[in-house]
């Protein structure tokens, strides 16, 4: 596991090696194949509709072949291994998400380093967390929610897209500040656990908006709660978890990497590749009405936020006394 201690160093290496690869650059002849982004999960969450999206627009805007990869299991580390492994030539990125940062203060051992094992390139954005629930259930809130009898609330379920994953994380902190006798049943992706809630077979879930929001809105699923501090002008009837839970917090980012390593020329001209993409209009139309919001660009940002990340997820871990099972 991380240690908060190996945070300055990181922190300098990285600042380092982002630096160094700050400003536009053409690699001669790159691309001259097709770039494998690979998504650590499953289709249809989060993390698969911003990779999608990207893929398309590199490929549109710029004519690169870019080809989504899907290589779900293990809280996003079957893929981020594989992706870690590839050969560092710029032609196998990684989307990430949350969970690399979830993945390094709850794992004792990793089969990579998500921090040294990896250039960042940049940040896409941050969505709230929500937690949802099938149409069923009697609680309309998270306030209502937590007024059950103990005896009705320990039968409930809450479904979260994997062990350890920032919506399990959440749930436990949920718990632990409110007794919260709800059972956590863990997923092998965020998409699979909220369809078993429109489905009825679990009745609540906790998972980021731009998985959730197209049940939200056919009405397949209700919102009981978003965790944000304050509410959120798109989701104006939607009560935070801080209503309830003073402090409460959790958003779902999206960031870019590719293996350690990748020449400096690729990496640079990576990021710009990525940077024209966010600012198309349409782009940044179909980011906002999946609520991902932006977040500061580039290598450096990133590398200084993945060890806030990290160090914010080990606090949470070491409060609430959570344990892989």
């Amino acid at each position: 596991m991380f240690t908060i201690s190996r945070r300055g160093v990181l922190a300098s290496t990285l600042a380092a090696t982002a630096a160094s690869i700050g400003g536009p650059a053409r690699a001669s002849g790159f691309p001259n194949k097709p770039i494998k982004l690979v998504v650590p999960y499953s289709p249809g969450g989060g993390s698969d509709f911003v990779a999608r999206l990207f893929a398309q627009k590199l490929t549109e805007t710029l004519g690169w072949s870019v080809i989504v990869d899907n290589k779900a299991g293990a809280s996003g580390m079957i893929g981020t291994d594989s992706a870690a492994k590839s050969p560092p030539d710029g032609y196998t990125l990684l989307l990430v998400d949350t969970a690399h940062a979830t993945n390094a203060a709850v794992q004792p051992k990793l089969p990579f380093d998500p921090i040294l094992d990896f250039a960042p390139i940049t940040l896409v954005g941050s969505s709230p967390q929500l937690l949802v629930a099938h149409p069923g259930l009697q609680a309309n809130s998270l306030k209502e929610l937590l007024a059950m009898p103990a005896s009705q609330a320990s039968t409930l379920a809450v479904g979260t897209p994997g062990q350890g994953s920032a919506p399990h994380l959440l749930f436990e902190q949920l718990k632990f500040k409110t007794g919260l006798g709800a059972v956590h049943v863990p997923y092998k992706g965020g998409a699979l656990a909220l369809s078993d809630a429109v489905g009825g077979q679990i009745p609540m879930v906790i998972n980021s908006i731009p998985a959730c929001m197209p049940h939200i809105q056919a009405k397949r699923l209700k919102v009981l709660a978003i965790a944000t501090a304050a509410r959120d002008p798109r989701l104006p009837g939607v009560p935070t978890f801080a209503e309830t839970v003073p402090g409460f917090e959790g958003a779902a980012w999206y960031g870019f990497v590719a293996p350690a390593k990748v020449p400096t020329e690729v990496l640079q001209q990576l990021d710009a590749a990525i940077g024209k993409v966010m600012d198309l209009p349409d782009v940044k139309s179909r980011l906002g009405e999946a609520f991902i919001d932006t977040m500061p660009r580039g290598p450096a940002a990133f590398a200084k936020f993945m060890n806030d990340d990290i160090a914010r997820w080990q606090s949470i871990v070491k409060q609430t006394g959570f344990t892989l099972n």
